[in-house]
Protein backbone atom coordinates (compact mmCIF):
# COMPACT_ATOMS: atom_id res chain seq x y z
CA UNK A 1 0.00 0.00 0.00
CA UNK A 2 1.22 3.48 -0.75
CA UNK A 3 1.00 6.54 1.18
CA UNK A 4 1.37 9.48 -0.74
CA UNK A 5 1.01 13.58 -0.58
CA UNK A 6 -0.45 14.58 -3.42
CA UNK A 7 -2.63 18.03 -4.53
CA UNK A 8 -5.61 17.48 -6.77
CA UNK A 9 -9.11 18.67 -7.12
CA UNK A 10 -10.93 16.70 -4.43
CA UNK A 11 -13.82 14.31 -5.39
CA UNK A 12 -15.77 15.47 -2.38
CA UNK A 13 -18.15 17.16 -3.91
CA UNK A 14 -19.81 14.47 -5.08
CA UNK A 15 -20.67 13.03 -1.84
CA UNK A 16 -23.80 15.07 -1.36
CA UNK A 17 -24.82 18.30 -3.36
CA UNK A 18 -27.76 19.72 -5.18
CA UNK A 19 -29.94 21.70 -8.12
CA UNK A 20 -31.95 24.60 -8.52
CA UNK A 21 -35.83 24.76 -8.33
CA UNK A 22 -37.80 27.01 -9.97
CA UNK A 23 -40.05 28.28 -7.05
CA UNK A 24 -43.60 30.69 -6.85
CA UNK A 25 -43.95 32.16 -3.33
CA UNK A 26 -42.18 35.37 -2.15
CA UNK A 27 -38.65 35.13 -0.49
CA UNK A 28 -38.86 35.60 3.28
CA UNK A 29 -36.14 37.74 5.01
CA UNK A 30 -33.03 36.84 5.28
CA UNK A 31 -32.63 36.59 9.21
CA UNK A 32 -36.34 34.55 9.55
CA UNK A 33 -34.86 32.49 6.79
CA UNK A 34 -31.97 31.51 9.16
CA UNK A 35 -34.07 31.23 11.89
CA UNK A 36 -36.84 28.68 9.62
CA UNK A 37 -33.19 26.66 8.96
CA UNK A 38 -31.99 26.69 12.73
CA UNK A 39 -35.68 25.31 13.54
CA UNK A 40 -35.37 22.66 10.85
CA UNK A 41 -31.85 21.48 11.61
CA UNK A 42 -31.38 22.00 15.24
CA UNK A 43 -33.28 19.34 16.36
CA UNK A 44 -31.38 16.92 13.75
CA UNK A 45 -29.05 14.77 15.56
CA UNK A 46 -29.17 11.82 13.10
CA UNK A 47 -30.61 11.34 9.57
CA UNK A 48 -30.48 7.83 7.23
CA UNK A 49 -31.48 7.82 3.96
CA UNK A 50 -31.54 6.16 0.47
CA UNK A 51 -30.83 8.24 -2.21
CA UNK A 52 -31.10 8.84 -6.35
CA UNK A 53 -28.53 11.41 -7.94
CA UNK A 54 -28.55 13.26 -10.81
CA UNK A 55 -25.19 15.49 -12.41
CA UNK A 56 -26.30 17.71 -15.26
CA UNK A 57 -24.12 20.10 -17.03
CA UNK A 58 -24.39 23.57 -17.48
CA UNK A 59 -26.81 23.16 -20.90
CA UNK A 60 -29.45 20.73 -18.59
CA UNK A 61 -27.80 17.50 -20.09
CA UNK A 62 -27.65 14.66 -17.96
CA UNK A 63 -23.90 13.13 -17.37
CA UNK A 64 -24.32 10.66 -14.73
CA UNK A 65 -26.98 8.75 -12.53
CA UNK A 66 -26.16 7.09 -9.23
CA UNK A 67 -28.24 5.84 -6.49
CA UNK A 68 -27.05 4.66 -2.70
CA UNK A 69 -27.40 5.13 1.45
CA UNK A 70 -25.99 7.37 3.38
CA UNK A 71 -26.02 8.26 7.41
CA UNK A 72 -24.96 11.17 9.31
CA UNK A 73 -24.35 11.68 12.94
CA UNK A 74 -23.38 15.18 14.82
CA UNK A 75 -21.06 16.30 15.32
CA UNK A 76 -19.04 15.45 11.56
CA UNK A 77 -19.76 12.08 10.68
CA UNK A 78 -21.02 11.02 7.41
CA UNK A 79 -21.08 7.79 5.55
CA UNK A 80 -21.92 7.99 1.67
CA UNK A 81 -21.80 4.82 0.15
CA UNK A 82 -22.85 4.81 -3.95
CA UNK A 83 -23.95 1.30 -4.91
CA UNK A 84 -24.54 1.87 -8.43
CA UNK A 85 -23.93 2.24 -11.50
CA UNK A 86 -20.89 2.00 -9.81
CA UNK A 87 -19.40 1.91 -6.01
CA UNK A 88 -18.09 4.71 -4.21
CA UNK A 89 -17.54 4.91 -0.70
CA UNK A 90 -16.83 8.38 1.75
CA UNK A 91 -16.76 8.33 5.24
CA UNK A 92 -16.15 11.06 7.93
CA UNK A 93 -15.28 10.10 11.39
CA UNK A 94 -15.39 13.95 12.28
CA UNK A 95 -11.87 14.21 12.00
CA UNK A 96 -10.36 13.20 8.41
CA UNK A 97 -12.79 12.35 5.24
CA UNK A 98 -11.87 9.10 3.32
CA UNK A 99 -13.47 8.84 -0.47
CA UNK A 100 -12.78 5.04 -1.23
CA UNK A 101 -12.66 4.33 -4.89
CA UNK A 102 -12.76 0.17 -5.33
CA UNK A 103 -12.08 0.33 -9.36
CA UNK A 104 -9.41 2.68 -8.88
CA UNK A 105 -8.27 0.37 -5.37
CA UNK A 106 -7.31 4.10 -4.12
CA UNK A 107 -8.28 5.94 -0.87
CA UNK A 108 -8.28 9.69 -0.55
CA UNK A 109 -7.85 10.90 2.52
CA UNK A 110 -7.85 15.27 3.59
CA UNK A 111 -8.39 16.77 6.73
CA UNK A 112 -11.80 17.88 7.61
CA UNK A 113 -11.09 21.70 7.02
CA UNK A 114 -12.99 24.47 6.53
CA UNK A 115 -13.52 23.68 2.60
CA UNK A 116 -14.33 20.15 3.14
CA UNK A 117 -16.41 20.30 5.85
CA UNK A 118 -18.81 22.81 3.84
CA UNK A 119 -19.45 19.84 1.45
CA UNK A 120 -23.45 19.64 1.02
CA UNK A 121 -23.83 16.51 3.00
CA UNK A 122 -21.39 17.57 5.76
CA UNK A 123 -22.75 20.58 6.04
CA UNK A 124 -26.14 18.83 7.60
CA UNK A 125 -23.90 17.06 10.71
CA UNK A 126 -21.95 20.60 11.36
CA UNK A 127 -23.15 23.05 13.72
CA UNK A 128 -26.31 24.98 12.93
CA UNK A 129 -24.82 28.40 13.86
CA UNK A 130 -21.53 28.37 11.72
CA UNK A 131 -23.99 27.07 9.16
CA UNK A 132 -25.88 30.42 9.17
CA UNK A 133 -23.06 32.57 9.75
CA UNK A 134 -21.55 31.08 6.71
CA UNK A 135 -24.21 31.21 4.49
CA UNK A 136 -26.74 33.87 3.13
CA UNK A 137 -29.97 31.87 4.06
CA UNK A 138 -33.51 32.82 2.02
CA UNK A 139 -36.81 30.93 2.52
CA UNK A 140 -39.74 30.13 0.11
CA UNK A 141 -42.62 27.47 -0.34
CA UNK A 142 -43.18 25.45 -2.98
CA UNK A 143 -46.71 23.30 -2.86
CA UNK A 144 -46.36 23.18 1.17
CA UNK A 145 -42.48 22.33 1.30
CA UNK A 146 -40.06 24.44 2.61
CA UNK A 147 -37.17 25.93 0.34
CA UNK A 148 -33.87 27.43 1.80
CA UNK A 149 -31.77 28.94 -0.77
CA UNK A 150 -28.09 28.77 0.82
CA UNK A 151 -25.53 31.56 -0.85
CA UNK A 152 -21.98 31.17 0.63
CA UNK A 153 -20.83 34.39 1.49
CA UNK A 154 -16.63 33.51 1.00
CA UNK A 155 -14.90 33.00 -2.49
CA UNK A 156 -13.19 29.55 -1.43
CA UNK A 157 -16.53 27.19 -1.76
CA UNK A 158 -17.50 24.02 -3.96
CA UNK A 159 -21.03 25.27 -4.78
CA UNK A 160 -22.09 29.24 -5.77
CA UNK A 161 -25.60 28.28 -4.38
CA UNK A 162 -27.12 25.20 -2.62
CA UNK A 163 -30.90 24.68 -1.84
CA UNK A 164 -32.49 22.03 0.80
CA UNK A 165 -36.25 20.86 0.53
CA UNK A 166 -37.91 19.80 3.42
CA UNK A 167 -41.40 18.26 4.19
CA UNK A 168 -42.30 19.13 7.66
CA UNK A 169 -39.23 18.28 9.67
CA UNK A 170 -37.55 15.52 7.29
CA UNK A 171 -35.19 16.82 4.49
CA UNK A 172 -36.33 15.11 0.75
CA UNK A 173 -34.15 16.68 -1.62
CA UNK A 174 -30.55 18.71 -1.98
CA UNK A 175 -29.88 20.87 -5.13
CA UNK A 176 -26.61 22.52 -6.13
CA UNK A 177 -25.27 24.29 -8.37
CA UNK A 178 -21.23 24.91 -8.94
CA UNK A 179 -19.08 27.73 -10.77
CA UNK A 180 -19.14 25.60 -13.81
CA UNK A 181 -23.07 25.51 -13.46
CA UNK A 182 -22.90 22.17 -13.25
CA UNK A 183 -26.20 21.20 -11.59
CA UNK A 184 -26.33 17.86 -9.26
CA UNK A 185 -29.50 16.81 -7.53
CA UNK A 186 -30.08 14.16 -4.70
CA UNK A 187 -33.58 13.33 -4.16
CA UNK A 188 -33.71 11.27 -0.55
CA UNK A 189 -36.11 8.66 0.37
CA UNK A 190 -36.98 5.55 3.20
CA UNK A 191 -35.17 8.75 5.10
CA UNK A 192 -35.25 8.81 9.33
CA UNK A 193 -33.98 11.19 11.59
CA UNK A 194 -32.51 10.93 15.07
CA UNK A 195 -32.72 7.35 14.86
CA UNK A 196 -29.37 5.09 16.87
CA UNK A 197 -26.66 5.00 14.50
CA UNK A 198 -23.48 2.99 15.32
CA UNK A 199 -20.59 4.65 15.82
CA UNK A 200 -18.79 1.78 13.48
CA UNK A 201 -20.65 2.92 10.87
CA UNK A 202 -18.31 6.18 10.83
CA UNK A 203 -15.07 3.94 11.08
CA UNK A 204 -13.35 3.35 7.69
CA UNK A 205 -10.48 0.49 7.49
CA UNK A 206 -8.40 0.80 4.94
CA UNK A 207 -8.69 -2.06 2.35
CA UNK A 208 -5.98 -4.16 2.16
CA UNK A 209 -3.49 -3.53 -1.53
CA UNK A 210 -5.12 0.24 -1.76
CA UNK A 211 -3.24 2.92 -2.32
CA UNK A 212 -3.44 6.04 -0.14
CA UNK A 213 -3.61 9.67 -1.13
CA UNK A 214 -3.49 12.30 1.61
CA UNK A 215 -4.51 15.54 0.25
CA UNK A 216 -2.40 18.80 1.30
CA UNK A 217 -4.11 20.94 3.84
CA UNK A 218 -4.75 23.93 2.15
Amino acid sequence: MRDTQTRRPSSLALAASALGLTLAAPLAMASDAAERLTERLDPLESYQASFEQQILDGSGERLQDARGEMWLSRPGMLRWEVEAPYTQTVVSDGDEVYLYDPDLEQVTVQAMDDRVSHTPALLLSGRVSELTESYEVEHEEDSGDDVFTLVPTGADTLFEELRMTFDGDMLTELWMTDSTGQRTAIVFSDAERNVDIDDERFEFETPDGADVIREDAR
